[in-house]
C-alpha cells in the first residue's frame, strides 16, 4: 500500500489547510491536482513526515506518521519547487551531500552522486557550481538528490515549471524512465497534461477537502459529449446565459465547454444561443480530457 489516510487533518492556527482527507493508493503513479492554497503542499509536506497531523492517521508505504516519519524519509526522495540548494556548491558535492543525509556513507554517496548525474544528462557539468546552471539544469539537479539514494517513492513538485517544451519532455522522459524502475511517482503539478502523459490516477483537493480520486483513464472516459463554443465577444455573457439555461459549462480561456447528454448533438446549445442573441466565431464538439473534468469537478465542488 502506497497511502493509507483516515481522516487526515492539519491546522495553521484556526486555520484547516486539510479537512479530513480520506483516501487509499496502490503503489504506482499519482497525479496531486489542485488551485493555488488547495492543500497540496501541506499533504506533501504531511506525508513525508515533515509536519504532524492534528487528527486522523496516516500511513506511507506501510510506516505509520507521525511515529514513523523518519522511516518514511529514508524511503522516499522529494524535489521541491524552488531552487533549495548552496549556489557555490558543485552538482557532485550537493549530490553528494544530498546521500549523507538520508544515511549514505561518504564514498558510497559519492559514487552514488557521479551515477545519477549521468542519469539526469548533467555528466559533463557535474563539477561546475550550481550558480551557473541554467533553470533546465537545476531541476535535473533537483531531481538527481531525490533520486541519489534510491528511493521506493519520489515527491515532484512542479517538477518542469520554468521549461520550453522540449525540456519538459525530457524532464517527463526522465520521470516515465524512474517509474520503469519500479519507483513510484506523486506528481504535483498545474500542468494537467504532464499528469495525463506520465500518471496513473489522480487524488484531487479544493479548499483542503479531498473531492475526487481515482483513475486518469476512468476520469476522461464518459458517456457525455462535449461542445467548444468560441463567442466574438463578451465571454462572461455567454457563461452566464448557458449556466441560467442548466448547462453544465466552464470556461477554458476565451471559449466554454459544454458538457451534454450522449444523445444531445448540440442542439439545444446552439438553440441557447440563437436564442439570446449571442454571435459565436466557432462551434465543434470537444473531448473529454483531464482538464475538462478537473475544470468540471471544482465547479461542483464549489456549488
Amino acid at each position: 500500500m502506497l497511502f493509507n489516510l483516515e481522516n487526515v487533518q492539519k491546522n495553521y492556527g484556526s486555520f484547516r489547510a486539510l479537512d479530513g482527507i480520506s483516501f487509499k493508493l496502490e503503489e504506482g503513479s499519482v497525479g496531486l491536482l489542485g488551485p493555488n492554497g488547495a492543500g497540496k503542499s501541506t499533504l506533501i509536506k504531511t506525508l513525508l513526515g515533515l509536519l504532524d497531523i492534528d487528527g486522523g492517521s496516516a500511513s506511507v508505504l506501510g510506516f505509520r506518521l507521525p511515529s514513523e516519519a523518519a522511516k518514511v524519509r529514508h524511503v522516499t526522495g522529494y524535489m521541491p519547487e524552488n531552487d533549495s540548494f548552496l549556489p557555490y556548491m558543485t552538482a557532485v558535492d550537493y549530490i553528494t551531500y544530498g546521500g549523507r543525509l538520508v544515511g549514505m556513507p561518504k564514498a558510497d554517496a559519492f559514487r552514488r552522486a557521479h551515477e545519477i548525474l549521468y542519469y539526469v544528462g548533467l555528466g559533463e557539468a557535474r563539477y561546475r557550481e550550481l550558480k551557473g546552471f541554467s533553470t533546465g539544469m537545476k531541476q535535473r539537479v533537483k531531481l538527481a538528490q531525490a533520486l541519489v539514494h534510491g528511493p521506493k517513492l519520489l515527491f515532484l513538485d512542479e517538477p518542469t515549471n520554468g521549461l520550453d517544451p522540449k525540456g519538459r519532455l525530457e524532464i517527463l522522459e526522465l520521470i516515465e524512465d524512474v517509474k520503469a524502475r519500479g519507483v513510484s511517482v506523486v506528481l504535483s503539478t498545474h500542468l494537467l497534461s504532464d499528469v495525463e502523459k506520465v500518471c496513473e490516477s489522480v487524488v484531487m483537493l479544493n479548499g483542503g477537502k479531498l473531492i475526487h480520486q481515482g483513475s486518469v483513464a476512468d476520469l476522461t472516459k464518459s458517456g457525455d459529449r462535449i461542445f467548444e463554443v468560441e463567442p466574438k465577444s463578451n465571454i462572461e455573457k455567454l457563461i452566464e446565459v448557458l449556466k441560467k439555461n442548466k448547462f453544465n459549462v466552464s470556461q477554458s480561456g476565451l471559449k466554454a465547454k459544454i458538457t451534454v447528454d450522449e444523445k444531445d448533438d448540440g442542439q439545444s446549445i446552439l438553440k441557447c444561443i440563437v436564442e439570446n442573441d449571442i454571435q459565436i466565431r466557432h462551434f465543434v464538439p470537444g473531448e473529454l480530457t483531464l482538464e475538462a473534468a478537473f475544470l468540471e469537478l471544482l465547479d461542483e465542488a464549489s456549488t
